[in-house]
């Protein structure tokens, strides 16, 4: 039986580097994952990307994003 997995999701629609850091357009909650799986790969003013597969559903990131943009996801 495999167990519940879960991870972070950016919501894009809400999702604005700009809006977070208007200077530098850098990801505040890139930042603070602590396990290095949300990454801005297109560079500075673009949402960051979620690697899904090594998500360890930590919360750091939710808790550091300002506009609420990133959810916890949930799959059995």
């Amino acid at each position: 039986m495999q167990s519940k997995k879960t991870f972070a999701f950016v919501n894009y629609e809400v999702c604005n580097p700009t809006k977070c850091d208007p200077d530098k357009g850098i990801c505040i909650a890139v930042s603070a994952c602590s396990h290095k799986v949300l990454k801005q790969i297109d560079g500075a003013f673009t949402p960051p990307v979620v690697f899904q597969h090594l998500c360890m559903g930590c919360w750091d990131c939710i808790e550091a994003c300002p506009l609420d943009a990133i959810e916890m996801k949930h799959f059995h």
